[in-house]
């Protein structure tokens, strides 16, 4: 199986190379989508995967007939997991908007296959009244929340809003890939 990972502008980016890791472990065929936030935190030099980016979008498509990566993506994944998901893209993706290649990719997705999420961001931001709708937004989409944890985060304020562990999603993801969920 095809796993898609979308990554954003969380510090839990720095997850990834060991996300990829244990799914390729799993024997699934990865690939990212990095936003530009992201790659603040990723070293794409030392993952195990191809990472796209927005600029990759518009050199992929040069004339009409030629591919258009979001559209490429959607068919070549079977599973799309968004890990992590920070505040900013987590209301973008809610109110629809499509301005970068993770939320093009997203807004194109086929529902019949399924979306995983694993929002990460400051407890206060997770508390705020807006996170909840937004989202409740995806899940009412059909999109599957693996929910954030409670920690002490690298900025040092304590409580949830930590993406869920990498064991907890690979899991997840294998489970899905077997008809278990």
């Amino acid at each position: 199986m095809r796993v898609l990972i979308g990554c954003t502008g969380s510090v839990a980016t720095i997850k990834v190379n060991e996300l990829v890791d244990q799914l390729k472990t799993n024997n699934f065929e990865v690939q990212t989508i990095a936003t530009k936030s992201a790659q603040h935190f990723l070293k794409a030099d030392t993952i195990d995967c191809k990472v796209w980016s927005d600029e990759d979008e518009w050199d992929v498509w040069k004339d009409r007939g030629d591919p258009v990566l979001h559209i490429e993506l959607r068919r070549w994944a079977d599973i799309f997991i968004i890990a992590p998901l920070d505040a900013n893209s987590l209301a973008k993706i809610a109110q629809g908007i499509c301005d970068n290649l993770l939320t093009c990719t997203v807004r194109a997705w086929d529902l019949a296959k399924p979306l995983l999420f694993c929002p990460a961001m400051n407890t206060h931001m997770w508390n705020h009244p807006l996170t909840a709708e937004h989202i409740n937004k995806l899940k009412a989409f059909g999109y599957i929340e693996i929910p954030c944890i409670s920690k002490t985060l690298i900025c040092g304020d304590s409580g949830t809003g930590a993406m869920a562990e990498i064991k907890t999603i690979v899991d997840q993801v294998v489970n899905l890939s077997k008809g278990k969920v």
